[in-house]
């Protein structure tokens, strides 16, 4: 079986697909991938499916020796990688031989990145899904020593970059209202709306601190508000009026108020926010928001289609003398039309 040995691990690395929808009547939020463009990226330069398991890392990758021969994409938020000592390119696709180590290091932007196997992580799937649920207990992170075995991969085809959705620097995050913000005021609304934000220090999976001058964002009667269902995207207000975004790992229920729901394509923007990356929410109605979302999801369908053989830099190039770059030589004095055959 081919796969990955982890001699070397960062604090937050997890195996991550799409998560588990549909189980919040059990007390389980979907979970998964904090970036779920990455997945679809991933899967896009390995020819496979979107839905397969990849290892998520939070800032710091590893060091991993490879079991066979394999390959790999990287994508997410870009890490600095190499591949026995050379350069690999990021947003990328790769052949790994048996023996081969692996080094990701730490991310120049954004907060995780991912490494995708050919034929996806193939651990053990719970509950319909292979993603460790760090907050609900579900399996654990990943440690040194242990072995990511890769699934079955028919595809062979490596060399292929991508150009990735810019989503690492902070930006706008588009949000429509949802069931408590006729809770919050007008004038809360659309000062929410005109506020500048910071990405705070206090942040994980389950959600991200959004930090601003000025005083806070409360609802009228917000201590009597019982506790709803929530759901990934939502803009939860503490005692105080500050708000957090809720990501995958999100509680089930809560009786916070809640003034908006982030779309879900702008989700990654949150979660690859660095710290003190700045944020705004710009309101949108539901149809505009449905209409949006709509577009993203045909974007991430056009992925493959904008895979494109990789071009190398060759002085990078190792094996540059393994290549044919011509297929024959001529002088600069010989007559071009003399075949050397008399007639």
């Amino acid at each position: 079986m081919s796969g990955l040995k982890v001699l070397q691990i960062g604090p937050v690395v997890s195996v991550q697909d799409m998560g588990r929808p549909g189980l919040l009547e059990r007390g389980i939020s979907q979970g998964g991938a904090a970036d779920t463009l990455a997945l679809a990226e991933g899967a896009a330069l390995l020819r496979q499916d979107a839905g397969l398991a990849a290892l998520e890392m939070g800032g710091l990758g590893g060091t991993f020796e490879a079991v066979g021969a394999l390959r790999i994409a990287l994508t997410g938020a870009p890490m600095l990688a190499t591949l026995d000592g050379e350069a690999l390119a990021w947003n990328a696709s790769h052949q790994v031989a048996a023996g081969q180590k692996l080094v990701i290091g730490a991310a120049r932007r954004g907060v995780y990145g991912y490494l995708h196997l050919g034929g996806g992580i193939d651990t053990d799937s719970m509950l319909g899904s292979r993603a460790v649920h760090l907050m609900g207990g579900i399996g654990a992170a990943t440690q040194e020593g242990d072995f990511l075995p890769a699934g079955p991969d028919a595809n062979q085809e490596t060399g292929l970059g991508v150009v990735a959705e810019d989503r690492f620097s902070g930006g706008a995050l588009r949000i429509v209202e949802s069931f408590q913000s006729g809770l919050f005021s007008a004038d809360v609304l659309s000062r929410f709306g005109s506020t500048a934000f910071t990405r705070g220090g206090r942040a994980n999976r389950m959600g991200v601190e959004m930090v601003s001058d000025g005083e806070g964002f409360s609802a009228a009667g917000q201590l009597n508000i019982l506790s709803e269902v929530i759901a990934p995207g939502d803009v939860q207000m503490t005692g105080d009026g500050k708000p957090f975004v809720l990501l995958r790992e999100c509680q089930t229920t809560g009786g916070y108020p809640r003034i908006g729901t982030v779309l879900p394509c702008d989700l990654a923007r949150v979660a690859q926010a660095s710290n003190g990356a700045a944020l705004r929410f710009e309101w949108v109605t539901l149809e505009q928001g449905l209409e949006i979302q709509a577009r993203h999801d045909a974007y991430v369908k056009s992925l493959p289609s904008r895979c494109e053989p990789l071009v190398r830099d060759p002085s990078d190039m190792a094996n540059l003398l393994s290549y044919q770059l011509i297929s024959g030589a001529i002088s600069a004095d010989a007559d071009p039309f003399d075949t050397g055959v008399n007639t």
